[in-house]
């Protein structure tokens, strides 16, 4: 019987998030420019979204560039920005073939115009897609996003669209990039760091969370299916006791 044998098909992950985490430090073991350790980290991505289409996960969010990014040195961020346009290119017919919907969250505008091009281009040409919606978190930053979402409410409450009283978790949700997608079930972070990083703060409130010692290059169906089994094992009781949801 093969790992993936002793995966329930029935008790997974409507949404898993990724912290693909290690690229740069990879290529530093390997005593390789960090440019090689993200090209590695795309040969990754590849094999994690065939996986999730295989396996019939229907949402998966791969946190690909947060806000703080930005701050890196200025030839990896543009080598990253050229690496996402490649990829999206190339990755076309494989998204296309899969029926996977590309989907993008976070605060786009501040990319470069040639990756704001493909990337509109590729969620364009996917969009009737219904396999699976894979969102690339890009210039995302989950702080960034509540405080926006607070915002268009509180414009919403002072021109009398919506009264305070009737300000809930579904409105918040309605305000969020997340919009469209259900709550986080699972969260995977990998290269051994047990942090966030402010990525979806507010829709991993009751998500279970997975820590991989592998650095994202290296990371493969094998430690996939770990991490969904691991969460398989769980229970998961949002608040309630063992008794209330049996």
């Amino acid at each position: 019987m093969s790992v993936l044998d002793t995966i329930n098909k029935n008790n997974l992950p409507k949404h898993l998030a990724i912290i693909m985490d290690g690229n740069g430090r990879w290529a530093k073991q390997q005593g390789f420019l960090r440019a090689i350790g993200h090209e590695n980290g795309t040969k990754s991505v590849r094999v994690i979204i065939e996986s999730c289409v295989k396996l019939g996960i229907e949402n998966l969010t791969l946190y690909a560039f947060s806000t703080e990014n930005w701050n890196r040195p200025k030839l990896e961020v543009k080598t990253l920005m050229k690496l996402l346009t490649s990829s999206l290119q190339k990755e076309l017919n494989t998204f296309q073939e899969n029926n996977i919907k590309l989907n993008a969250i976070g605060n786009i505008e501040l990319m470069p115009k040639s990756a704001q091009k493909q990337l509109l281009e590729v969620i364009e040409k996917t969009k009737n897609n219904s396999r699976m919606t894979l969102t690339l978190a890009l210039s995302y930053g989950s702080r960034e996003e509540i405080v926006s979402a607070v915002k268009k409410i509180s414009d919403k409450v002072k021109n009398n669209i919506i009264s305070i009283d009737a300000i809930d978790d579904s409105i918040i949700n309605e305000h969020l990039y997340t919009q469209n997608l259900p709550d986080v079930d699972l969260l995977i972070r990998t290269s051994g760091e047990h942090r966030i990083s402010n990525f979806l703060l507010w829709q991993i409130a009751y998500a279970e969370l997975f820590f991989s010692e592998v650095m994202w290059p290296d990371f493969r169906e094998e430690h996939l299916y770990e991490a969904l089994i691991s969460y398989q094992k769980r229970e998961r009781r949002f608040g309630k006791t063992s008794e209330q949801i049996k």
